[in-house]
Order: structure tokens, then C-alpha cells, then sequence
């Protein structure tokens, strides 16, 4: 089984919201329809522009954790490290 952590934003360099989960399609839809109430629908945080795979649930939640404790600019210099333009990785999921 794969893991996978993620990270949404607003738009391009706006607000982020890192998480963890075994189903990446199913969790971003989640976010994008705002089927969960929180964080990420409450400020409309629906652009997937990060996600890293993981063999290990502990290996994912552990990284999950470092990435939140992370200075926003450490975070953005990992997305832009994998998406420099900041597109919605959505469909790129999806296909």
C-alpha cells in the first residue's frame, strides 16, 4: 500500500495546508468538492501543487510532521522544487 503527503494552497503562493493520506485521489476530491469541514474548506485551499509517496504510514505521518514544522518559505521552496509553476497537480493525478 502506498502513502502519500501532500500540500494544497489557495493559489500560487498562498494560503498551505500539508497532509497525509493512504488515498490521494479520494482525499483531494475531498478537499476540492469541501465535503470536510476544517481548515482547507473554511479558507478555500483546494490546488494540489505537492505530493511525495510512501511505502511506510509511519515514514508518511513522520514527514507530515516535519513539513508542518517547516518555515513557510522551506515549504515553498519544496513545491517549487517539483512544480515551479505552481499548476494544480490535480489531473495530472487523475488521468
Amino acid at each position: 500500500m502506498s502513502y502519500w503527503v501532500y500540500i494544497l494552497a489557495s493559489k500560487p503562493s498562498g494560503t498551505l495546508y500539508v497532509g497525509v493520506t493512504n488515498d490521494l485521489i479520494r482525499r483531494i476530491y475531498e478537499h476540492r468538492e469541501k465535503l470536510v469541514p476544517g481548515f482547507t474548506k473554511k479558507y478555500d485551499v483546494t490546488r494540489l501543487v505537492y505530493f511525495e509517496q510512501h511505502d511506510s504510514i509511519t515514514i508518511a505521518i513522520q514527514r507530515e510532521k516535519n513539513i508542518k514544522h517547516w518555515s513557510r518559505e522551506w515549504k515553498i521552496d519544496l513545491i517549487r522544487s517539483m512544480n515551479p509553476d505552481w499548476r494544480d497537480l490535480w489531473h495530472d493525478i487523475v488521468r
